[in-house]
């Protein structure tokens, strides 16, 4: 039996169409790929990770390693290349981190500049905030 809207109801399925079916999983694992599932237990790697993630990880390590190898070897009397390559990479980073510190403090600037530059109740709420003393004492 029909239902008595059913002419306004209606089903079209065009070829190759039909039901999607999706799924939707609420923790975003599909975006990140670091954490593999045969990485021993995926919970903990991924609650490792809040802690400190790869690359904070592997910064201090670096860094323990070259404080380590520029102690260690004048002793030794040698001066080892791959310690210079460590080094080199670690001056990178931190010359990409830079650039990209320096980026988006001229973004946060020039957002600050336009809002002061439209003026208004926004602009004036957001001089007071910034003239405020930071909370935490930073």
């Amino acid at each position: 039996m029909f239902p008595w809207l059913w002419i306004w109801a209606p089903q079209w399925r065009l070829p190759l169409s039909g039901d999607v079916a999706q799924d939707i999983e609420p923790v975003f694992n599909a975006f990140f790929k670091g954490i593999k599932p045969e990485a021993g237990n995926g919970r903990i790697e991924a609650k490792a990770m809040d802690v400190a993630s790869y690359g904070r990880q592997l910064g201090l390590l670096t860094d323990l390693l070259v404080d380590l190898a520029e102690r260690t070897l004048p002793a030794s009397g040698r001066d080892d290349a791959t310690l210079q390559e460590i080094k080199r990479i670690r001056a990178e980073i931190e010359a990409i981190k830079q650039t990209e510190y320096a980026a988006q403090d001229e973004a946060l600037v020039a957002q600050v500049r336009a809002v002061r530059a439209r003026g208004g109740q926004r602009a004036a709420r957001l001089s007071k905030r910034l003239a405020a003393p930071a909370a935490g004492g930073r």
